[in-house]
């Protein structure tokens, strides 16, 4: 009887515990929606906890503008190419900054002052190893590095291993500062259900396979635009994440390691202010880690 007594009890306690979370859940959806309404935003959410209990969906199916979060699906393809014997992270590629455009082929080159990273046009005729330009695409979200990245990987090989991972929310036509895709409509897409889809799976050491996904995590843990999801953690909080930015186009897509981990992919459309925005993200974040870990 004792032991019935003591079972009885535990569950009501975690079925009064749940009840406090999905509480504190909804309120802070509540929130969020109402924060986003005052910003006249176009957001869309994508949260889940990690251990698959809470999980909450905004517009996670409205197709955006990937900005850089498009480099997440180059990572994945780049360490599945690896995986595969294809390629070797200590591969070399030739640093020379001439691409082809999708429309009709023709040759255009980045300009050093429309990214985000200058450097690597300082090393135009030497060699950078694809684990070196990889650290690049990401950390700093260098659009160079990831153009060279994407060419010798293959654009149709990007979209089939995301289509494998089941995320076809994503959807990589190209790579980055191609003028005439871009003036034509041709853009990078994604989903925030999608880019959710593929950081769960290096979350879970399913996306390729577990050493894979945990050296993809060890790059986005050291990125370093962290005034979106991050700003609105505990200090300390471990986030392993990939920022996108363009006019008007705020985005983050993140792994937090949390007490309670969960990933969280925020979409924003529509504020000129990047500060502005952030913030919007930041406190979005906040709401929805407090009502999950405390």
């Amino acid at each position: 009887m004792r032991r019935i007594a003591g079972f009885l009890f535990l569950m009501i306690f975690a079925c009064a515990s749940s009840l406090a979370q999905n509480v504190k859940l909804e309120a802070a959806k509540k929130d969020a929606l109402a924060r986003i309404e005052r910003s006249g935003a176009e957001v869309g959410i994508a949260f889940r906890t990690l251990d698959g209990k809470e999980e909450w969906y905004s517009r996670a199916d409205e197709a955006f503008h990937a900005a850089s979060t498009m480099k997440v699906p180059v990572l994945i393809e780049l360490f599945h190419q690896v995986k595969q014997g294809t390629l070797k992270l200590s591969d070399t590629l030739l640093i020379k900054n001439e691409f082809h455009s999708i429309v009709d082929g023709s040759i255009y080159k980045l300009d050093a002052a429309d990214d985000s990273e200058a450097e690597l046009y300082k090393a135009e005729g030497q060699t950078r190893t694809l684990e070196q330009l990889a650290e690049l695409m990401i950390t700093v979200s260098s659009n160079f590095a990831t153009d060279l990245i994407v060419e010798k990987l293959g654009v149709e090989n990007i979209r089939a291993e995301v289509h494998a991972l089941g995320a076809d929310g994503v959807n990589v036509l190209r790579g980055v500062e191609d003028q005439k895709a871009f003036d034509k409509g041709l853009n990078n897409m994604t989903t925030a259900r999608g880019l959710a889809i593929l950081m769960t799976a290096i979350a879970q050491g399913k996306a390729v396979d577990k050493e894979s996904s945990e050296q993809m995590a060890a790059i986005l843990k050291r990125q370093k635009f962290n005034e979106a999801i991050p700003a609105g953690l505990p200090a300390g909080t471990v986030v392993a994440h990939k920022t996108g930015d363009i006019t008007k186009i705020h985005h983050d897509a993140a792994i937090v390691y949390a007490k309670r981990p969960f990933v969280l992919v925020l979409l924003v459309r529509g504020i000129a202010d990047d500060k502005v925005a952030y913030s919007l993200m930041a406190e979005i974040t906040r709401d929805l880690h407090d009502a999950t870990n405390r």
